[in-house]
């Protein structure tokens, strides 16, 4: 009892590349950002003493919403910038060493007469 035979041992569910649909889809991941950027930021004001509290939430509820997308053992990176409109450039960058069959990325950026807001979210997947 409690021995398994030779056709009921368990199966080797280690896998070093993750299922096609299982893949960090960056259009997918784009589209998300950018709904909820649309819907949480829309008629918001830049007031510098709420920012903190924000740029945390976006990035927890980006977060989330990628999890529930069904990226299997991924790990998600959520950054988020929010900065007072007035006219002026910003540029960023991001470097980062990673697998190029698995991981990526994807970014968007919101913009409002008071604030504009870039996210970027890495997928980067566990071996």
């Amino acid at each position: 009892m409690g021995e398994l035979g030779p056709d009921e041992g368990a199966e080797n569910t280690y896998s070093l590349r993750p299922g096609l649909q299982h893949r960090f889809k960056s259009s997918t991941v784009k589209e998300c950002i950018h709904a909820i950027l649309k819907e949480k930021l829309t008629n918001v004001q830049y007031i510098p003493e709420e920012i903190p509290e924000l740029t945390k939430s976006l990035s927890e509820t980006i977060k989330d919403r990628l999890k529930e997308e069904g990226f299997d053992r991924y790990k998600m990176v959520v950054q988020v910038v929010i900065g007072e409109q007035r006219g002026e450039g910003v540029n960023m960058a991001a470097r980062c060493f990673w697998d190029a069959d698995t991981d990526s990325c994807a970014h968007d950026v919101f913009i409002n007469d008071s604030l504009f807001c870039v996210v970027a979210a890495f997928g980067c997947f566990y071996y």
